[in-house]
């Protein structure tokens, strides 16, 4: 049972980590490819496996939920959000507002990633064509 506390906790890290720095990863220059490329994973997963496992589908949360059932965790909600807010505040999110903010938050982290790495590339390729040749 060591191991399954052990994943449950790497899940919990990383899924958690993933999905702050799906919101807010733009906001670092140096980030914002990865952020993006983070993000379209994300919403390509939601949407194409999403066909085969429902629209929103995860791998992360199914795993995750594999290994809390495997502890003696039941009813877990659909959202993982939904989840990581009650084990970590105790509050119960209900599924409308839990897809709310996931959705939400991805669409608004999504445009904003988009447009700031459209102005990273066009500066940046103003620049080389700026710089001085030798």
């Amino acid at each position: 049972m060591f191991f399954y506390h052990l994943l449950d906790w790497f899940f919990t890290i990383f899924h958690s980590t993933l999905m702050i720095f799906n919101l807010i990863g733009w906001c670092f220059a140096k980030l914002r490819k990865l952020n993006l490329i983070t993000l379209l994973l994300t919403a390509s997963m939601w949407t194409i496996a999403g066909i085969w496992y429902g629209l929103g589908y995860c791998p992360l949360t199914d795993w995750h939920y594999d290994v809390l059932r495997i502890l003696g965790y039941h009813n877990l909600p659909n959202s993982y959000l939904q989840f990581i807010v009650h084990r970590l505040t105790g509050l119960n999110l209900s599924t409308p507002i839990a897809d709310i903010i996931t959705v939400g938050g991805l669409i608004l982290s999504l445009v904003i990633s988009i447009i700031l790495n459209y102005h990273d590339y066009q500066n940046k390729r103003k620049n080389r064509q700026e710089a001085p040749r030798c």
